[in-house]
């Protein structure tokens, strides 16, 4: 039964990697021009490189779109604006980015990763949610983004030692730290990722130590752009809050599949009118009733299961618990990544490829069923809805879907933690 189940299992992987390649193949053949993104981010790049303001529309060549990063960005893009081969390659550059993705994402299954291991990731990587389809298409520089995560994971899931207290990978630690503080830094609305790294087996100074360091690294380039950049500066706070008439905003309430937006839909379609506050609160009870609630509930139950241990708070017996279990520690840590991400109020399509990142981690040794489970809905529904050509942007599609998905892996995380508990059980009994 088993070899069968390995075979069968097998046979999905390669069917699910065949459609995930027939639909990029399908995208690029389109007769469409992509790459709106990084013509924007290379034209703000060059006309601040003329002296000109890159928050005006007005002073980019080519484009109705704004350029919503910070000013400091405009001079780290610089390299990889120069010239137009970026611009005029992109697609197959961003493909082998993604590739590079999956391949330097950590396991966290086992010391030395298996080709199947590597090989899903891969595919997570480029196939997940179809955004890194989105990032292809639109040319966003979310590539980087993902590039940056993936060594930034690596560096921070560093194999468990003995003695939490004498970890000698600590520093590099610190470094994926600050590195994912600055990816939260690009988009800003994804700075609550950054509280996950609580869930890190280590003793709690040195997880607070860690949050302290990304927190900096998140407001470093906030400060530069503030102190060198001062024009700049004034001109970014303009365009992201739409005071620069007649020209293109970024907003949360623009279009993505948010549960933010999904709470702006619900109230139109209840009649409740457009009051902001009350989208706000609708959100906040869909984020918690849906994602971060039952994720915590979960994780106190692993606890709960755990035989009691005298003396502490609630909070110092998660703490040993994490380091007591720091393979689970770090699947929770990465769950909660997800979580987080995932609650976010401006979810754009092409945001999905690093949310597909935080899943490849955690799809790597999950059973056969909920492995299966999980490419059927991440991989192949989103594949062939793209394919035949139905809509997924404007549409709560990738938001469904990557609900489905984080709970996929939550169910599969209480299963594990039930597992535990009864082994627990029996060898206290035996005892």
């Amino acid at each position: 039964m088993a070899v069968r189940g390995n075979i069968w299992l097998a046979g999905l992987i390669a069917l699910t990697a065949l459609l995930v390649l027939a639909n990029l193949v399908t995208d690029a053949t389109l007769d469409v021009k992509y790459g709106w993104d990084i013509r924007v981010n290379c034209a703000a790049v060059e006309a601040h490189a003329d002296g000109l303001d890159p928050y005006f529309v007005r002073n980019l060549k080519g484009t109705r779109l704004s350029y919503p990063y910070l000013p400091v960005t405009l001079d780290v893009f610089r390299p990889v604006c120069a010239g137009s081969f970026v611009v005029d390659h992109y697609r197959g550059i961003y493909l082998v980015l993604a590739v590079l993705c999956g391949l330097m994402l950590p396991g966290l299954a086992r010391s030395r990763a298996s080709a199947r291991d590597v090989g899903l990731k891969v595919l997570c990587a480029v196939g997940a949610f179809v955004g890194f389809e989105w990032v292809a298409a639109s040319g966003n520089f979310a590539i980087l983004n993902g590039i940056a995560t993936a060594i930034a994971l690596n560096l921070l899931l560093r194999p468990p030692t003995p003695d939490a207290w004498d970890d000698e990978s600590f520093s590099l630690r610190v470094v994926g730290a600050a590195l994912l503080g600055l990816v939260t830094s690009f988009k800003l609305v994804f700075c609550p990722v950054l509280a996950a790294l609580y869930f890190l087996p280590l003793p709690r100074a040195r997880k607070l130590t860690l949050i302290a360091a990304a927190a900096f690294s998140f407001a470093l380039p906030i400060l530069i752009s503030r102190l060198f950049y001062p024009d700049l500066f004034s001109s970014w706070q303009l365009a992201i809050s739409g005071r620069i008439p007649g020209q293109h905003t970024v907003d949360l309430v623009e279009t993505n599949p948010s549960l933010l937006l999904l709470a702006r839909s619900f109230m139109e379609h209840m009649g409740l009118g457009d009051s902001k506050p009350l989208m706000f609160a609708i959100d906040a009870l869909a984020v918690l009733a849906l994602l971060l609630v039952p994720f915590a509930l979960s994780v106190l139950r692993a606890v709960g299961s755990e035989p009691a241990r005298a003396g502490g708070s609630l909070l110092a017996r998660l703490d040993r618990w994490l380091i007591d279990h720091p393979r689970t520690a770090m699947r929770v840590t990465v769950l909660a990544m997800f979580a987080l991400y995932l609650s976010s109020p401006r979810l754009k399509e092409y945001a999905f490829f690093e949310l597909a990142l935080y899943a490849a981690i955690l799809v790597v040794d999950l059973p056969v069923l909920a492995l299966a489970a999980f490419l059927a809905v991440a991989l192949l529904a989103p594949a062939v809805i793209s394919m035949t050509g139905h809509a997924i942007e404007g549409t709560f599609t990738l938001l469904i879907v990557s609900l489905t998905c984080f709970w996929i892996l939550l169910l599969d995380f209480r299963a594990r933690s039930g597992r535990n508990k009864l082994k627990a059980s029996i060898h206290d009994k035996s005892r």
